[in-house]
């Protein structure tokens, strides 16, 4: 199973991500759910890193795991990326239930 937690400032801004686990749907490196997940974040994290240069904390992991956070405070654009990326998700866990789970983290 693929879990994505969302993590979320008290009044609903995307402050990080983290993507750990995989879906076991189709031989490793075969497997489109993960592809897809593995994709959006990490397309995430380059957008908010190598296009609108904000700083973060990030690590990704050989074995599929990232983590994100963002050292500044979400703002409209860095929100736009990330909110963006989660709609994929959703509609990756809504195709693929058993697969994969998101749940935001508010704090």
């Amino acid at each position: 199973m693929i879990h994505i937690d969302v993590f979320r400032l008290a009044e609903g801004k995307i402050s990080g991500l983290r993507v750990h686990g995989h879906s076991d749907t189709a031989e490793r490196g075969q497997d489109i759910v993960c592809a897809g997940i593995s994709a959006l974040a990490q397309t995430a994290l380059l957008g908010i890193g190598e296009h609108l240069h904000r700083p973060l904390d990030y690590d990704v992991r050989p074995s599929g795991d990232l983590r994100m956070k963002l050292k500044s405070e979400p703002d409209d654009l860095t929100q736009a990326i990330l909110e963006t990326a989660c709609l994929g998700f959703a509609a990756i866990q809504r195709a693929n239930p058993n697969a994969v789970r998101m749940k935001d983290l508010r704090g």
